[in-house]
């Protein structure tokens, strides 16, 4: 009967997580942690309204649902959650309740101070951490009643035989079959959207590069026909020429603007080599350090790797070179920027890490964007050409930020791969 009971609560479990993915998924309320903590309480507290009743014992999965909606509800979806489920408790029976807050407070501690580890953590570990952090409520609810009945000097004491050991099996089973599959479906909505998004990214960048190239192949040739006629009557009209040098500079400022929509249209690897990224790292360091100086900044490097990669050099020399320009800028005097190249797997990872102002999740959210910098006269090209030669190149750019702060870098670069020019 156990079983049966048990499999009913799993099927609560997955209730709330089932409900989100078919419907409120797409829509704004399905990311209120107000409405998730209701729906996260709403399961846990029929979990404990049908809890199976033997030996003494109420046997029921009422803080896995409190454990997911700290997870991934947050602080405030667990705290309604938790709110629900001892109102619940409470309504039902007033007796031992002091044993049931004292449970509750302790079953919901740990995953709190796991959470942070939790979010920092891969997909596979978010999992490995969520049945952790299911399994410790039923650990500390066990405990608090077995407690209770001796304390009490309960009949059921006398029957903690064999018939007690399998229930706490089926039970632990049950617990950990709930929080695994729950898990696994959040990990999987998650990715879902993370798919979307990079798919919906991927279109616009692809259709904004085509429109790009066609733009800027059409007003390349008339700057370059001005361009040249300018130089040619530079010499010859004294009455202007003052005008002159602001008008080339402005032109070639031009140029350079329709190069980097022409590169991130289609980055170009001319001259592929085999080099150390070490000694690019060491490079970058000495030839912003002037820069940096001048703005009063401290440019600081770490190499822990002699890894080589096959690309182009000064393409990938170019990125990180606006990177880190980025990150000096951001930065105020007497702050300092920081690279750090080390090994991962069979990749290299650089960081790139400053003590500016920081950004915050809007802006982060709209890093690589057209249009879009936090540099009052900023275009945001630079940072999308950035990225675009590096994904071109198999790596991949990632953004993390807190408001007063820093901002930090972290490129992944594979070693000796040829950048696949057909992939862009």
């Amino acid at each position: 009967m156990i079983v049966e009971k048990l499999l009913l609560h799993v099927l609560i479990v997955l209730a709330p997580v089932l409900l989100y993915s078919f419907f409120f998924e797409s829509r704004k309320i399905g990311k209120s942690p107000y409405f998730l903590g209701i729906l996260y309480g709403i399961s846990a507290s029929l979990c404990m309204y049908f809890a199976y009743y033997d030996i003494g014992l109420y046997w029921d999965l009422r803080y896995v649902p409190l454990v997911l909606a700290i997870f991934y509800g947050g602080p405030v979806s667990g705290i309604i959650t938790l709110v629900l489920l001892l109102i619940t408790r409470t309504l039902m029976d007033t007796n031992t309740l002091v044993f049931a807050y004292i449970s509750a407070a302790a079953a919901c501690s740990v995953p709190f101070l796991m959470r942070n580890y939790f979010l920092n953590a891969n997909p596979r570990k978010r999992i490995y951490i969520s049945i952790i952090a299911g399994f410790w409520p039923a650990f500390v609810q066990l405990l608090i009643l077995l407690a209770y009945m001796y304390v009490r000097g309960s009949e059921t004491a006398d029957h903690l035989d064999h018939s007690l050991l399998v229930y706490i099996s089926i039970f632990g089973c049950m617990q950990i079959g709930g929080v695994v599959l729950a898990a696994i479906l959040n990990e999987a909505i998650i990715e879902r959207n993370l798919m979307k998004d990079e798919i919906r990214r991927s279109e616009k960048q692809h259709t904004l590069g085509e429109l790009a190239a066609s733009i800027a192949h059409e007003v390349r040739n008339p700057l370059t026909v001005v361009k040249g006629f300018l130089q040619l009557m530079e010499g010859e009209d004294e009455r202007h020429k003052n005008y002159y040098p602001l008008i080339l500079s402005e032109l070639a400022r031009a140029e350079h603007i329709i190069s980097d929509y022409l590169n991130f249209a289609k980055p170009e690897f001319k001259k592929l080599e085999t080099f150390s990224i070490a000694e690019l790292v060491v490079d970058l360091s000495l030839l912003l350090n002037p820069y940096a100086l001048k703005e009063g900044i401290t440019l600081f490097h770490s190499i822990d790797s002699d890894a080589e990669m096959t690309t182009d050099r000064n393409q990938l020399k170019q990125a990180l070179i606006n990177i880190m320009k980025n990150a000096i800028e951001a930065t105020p005097k007497g702050g300092r920027v920081s690279i750090k190249l080390f090994p991962e797997e069979d990749q290299a990872k650089i960081i790139v890490r400053d003590t500016g102002l920081g950004m915050s999740k809007e802006q982060l959210s709209n890093i690589g964007s057209l249009f879009f910098s936090t540099k009052e006269q900023g275009t945001g090209l630079g940072t999308m050409v950035s990225i675009r030669i590096i994904e071109s190149m198999g790596g991949k750019v990632e953004y993390a930020s807190k408001l007063n702060k820093g901002t930090k870098v972290s490129v992944t670069l594979p070693l000796n791969k040829l950048a696949d020019e057909e992939k862009v």
